[in-house]
């Protein structure tokens, strides 16, 4: 595996940006002009919000677009030091060639503390005149009032699927791979709406074989087949437990996968079960708690097999 395709096929222009058609226009709009206020791109992983930043920073600047360009991942410095040095020192500066400003481009933003958030406020009053701040966060709602309030918020979408497809269509013609129908609906399957995932795993699927299959792809990203999670919710539905529990340790042992992801593929199925409403709101919520207890540390296979005790439970009731 050489160049990562995440990056090899990554957007150089905003009119190259994949399903963010709207948001495009009306950075485009700021580019032509050369007017740009302090940004917030909103929105979950993997569908073009660093990608816009980049396009944006190229247009804006042309050559000089890299030393008029500065990123910086909040995830990594969360307190205020990163705002009082590397911030600081780079918006004090003068923008390089003609330009009359450069861009701070600060990655999930929302893991900035409130007190780093607040000096950044002040950060961004102070250096307006020379530096535009573009900020990028899974949850907006995260970011203190008083910076949202200094910027134009733009809330990403999940990609839709006819976007992925294209954009997979043409990075498989380009590595002259093939890929099947099946494999194409898995790829959309497994990334919903994050073209970054579908990009990712695709590239997997083809360090192994040139044909890109449903097998393949199942087998590569730790995603269990829809109709396995569903034959183990039917069977813990039939009150057979033993069984059940069997099927979720094949499955644990056969994809990789982890309590997290068992849980989240689980509650995709429930919604496609033929049972009532009411036993389905019972499974979400039983589902929900079982996620909740993951995620503060408790042990993943005790509780999913508590998860399907109770599914188990709930399907004496539709007997």
């Amino acid at each position: 595996m050489n160049d990562l395709w995440i990056e090899k096929y990554r957007p150089k222009t905003l009119a190259d940006v994949v399903g963010q058609d709207e948001i495009v226009e009306r950075l485009t709009a700021y580019a032509k002009t050369k007017n740009v206020p302090h940004l917030i791109f909103a929105g979950p992983a993997g569908i073009g919000k660093t990608t816009c930043a980049l396009a944006l920073s190229k247009e804006l600047f042309g050559e000089t677009w890299k030393q008029n360009f500065n990123e910086l991942n909040a995830s990594d410095e969360r307190g205020i030091n990163i705002i009082r040095g590397k911030i600081k020192d780079f918006a004090r500066t003068a923008p390089i060639g003609k330009n009359k400003f450069k861009i701070i481009f600060l990655d999930e933003a929302d893991n900035l503390t409130n007190d780093a958030q607040a000096a950044l406020r002040r950060t961004i009053e102070k250096y307006s005149h020379i530096c535009r701040f573009v900020l990028s966060a899974n949850y907006s709602s995260k970011i203190i009032e008083p910076i949202q309030s200094r910027c134009t918020v733009f809330r990403f979408r999940p990609i839709r699927e006819d976007d992925i497809k294209k954009a997979i269509r043409k990075i498989a013609s380009k590595e002259k791979l093939e890929v099947t129908p099946d494999g194409l609906d898995t790829l959309i399957f497994i990334s919903r709406g994050d073209l970054r995932k579908a990009i990712n795993v695709l590239q997997v699927g083809a360090s192994v074989n040139k044909k890109i299959t449903a097998d393949l792809l199942y087998e590569m990203s730790a995603t269990a087949k829809p109709e396995d999670v569903k034959a183990l919710i039917s069977t813990a539905l039939t009150g057979n437990f033993m069984a059940a529990r069997n099927q979720l340790y094949d499955m644990l042992i056969k994809y990789g996968l982890s309590g997290e992801d068992v849980i989240k593929q689980i509650h995709q199925a429930i919604f496609n079960l033929t049972i009532p409403d009411e036993s389905k709101i019972r499974l979400i919520e039983k589902t929900g708690e079982a996620e909740f207890r993951l995620v503060e540390g408790s042990n993943a296979h005790i509780q999913l097999e508590a998860l399907l005790a109770q599914f188990a439970l709930e399907g004496k009731t539709l007997r």
